[in-house]
């Protein structure tokens, strides 16, 4: 389904979302060839950052150039195929990108409350596993929807309600109501949505504590950059937090 059936408001659509997608491209295509010309940028930290601008490019890319197409051919039709390949990289790529957030979070935990040991613990082959695992775990998840869509055999000729393949909406036009698919479906929500979230808080919340515990003039003083600076930047940040309260 299209975003709006008002044939006035066609170009006014196209033209913002292409805007929006190529900032959003080239913007992170800055970010990686940044990282990658820049030697003192060979850090664990923009190891994950350049993956997660690669990863928001892919996710981007799945969705708004068919939305684009649709809107300047008028033609809103896509191929059982082409569906089942968009739902494929849809789930990949936003699943590995919360998964990268919570890898990115557990790097900010062991470079603020543990900086002595931070570079033996944060090594290359640590960076490149979790980013693995990050992949696979997207990956499981992406052929899980794929396999419970492949179950129901009744498509043909019908509306899917969103701009783009969502597993959520074909799942719905299914006409037997499989308890085991919703089970999975709240399963793969808990583990997908609620673990890499309770991750995240957890690591900002020991960092928040770690700096709370120590001087900011004693601790940034033994951190090198860019430890030091991310360790500034928050105790500048918790002390007119107090001051405000």
């Amino acid at each position: 389904m299209s975003l709006s059936e008002d044939p006035d408001l066609q170009p006014t659509l196209f033209g913002l979302f292409l805007s929006m997608y190529l900032v959003t491209v080239l913007g992170n295509l800055l970010i990686i060839l940044a990282i990658s010309s820049d030697s003192h940028l060979h850090t664990p930290m923009y190891f994950f950052l350049s993956n997660l601008s690669f990863v928001d490019i892919g996710f981007i890319s799945t969705t708004v150039p068919k939305m684009l197409l649709n809107i300047q051919t008028h033609n809103r039709v896509i191929s059982y195929k082409g569906c089942l390949t968009k739902i494929s990289l849809f789930g990949i790529f936003v699943c590995m990108d919360d998964m990268l957030l919570t890898v990115m979070a557990y790097d900010r935990f062991v470079a603020i409350c543990h900086p002595l040991h931070y570079t033996v613990i944060m090594n290359l082959c640590l960076c490149g596993f979790l980013t693995l695992v990050s992949f696979l775990l997207s990956l499981l998840n992406s052929q899980l929807h794929n396999l419970m869509i492949l179950q129901i055999t009744s498509f043909k000729d019908v509306k899917i309600s969103s701009f783009f393949c969502d597993p959520s909406q074909l799942l719905n036009l299914s006409c037997s109501h499989n308890y085991s698919d919703n089970i999975v479906k709240y399963f793969l929500a808990a583990i997908y949505g609620l673990f890499p979230i309770s991750g995240i808080f957890f690591s900002y919340y020991k960092i928040i504590a770690s700096i709370l515990r120590i001087p900011s003039s004693v601790g940034s003083t033994k951190l090198s950059p860019p430890v030091g600076l991310t360790w500034q930047l928050f105790s500048y940040f918790m002390k007119q937090l107090l001051e405000c309260t």
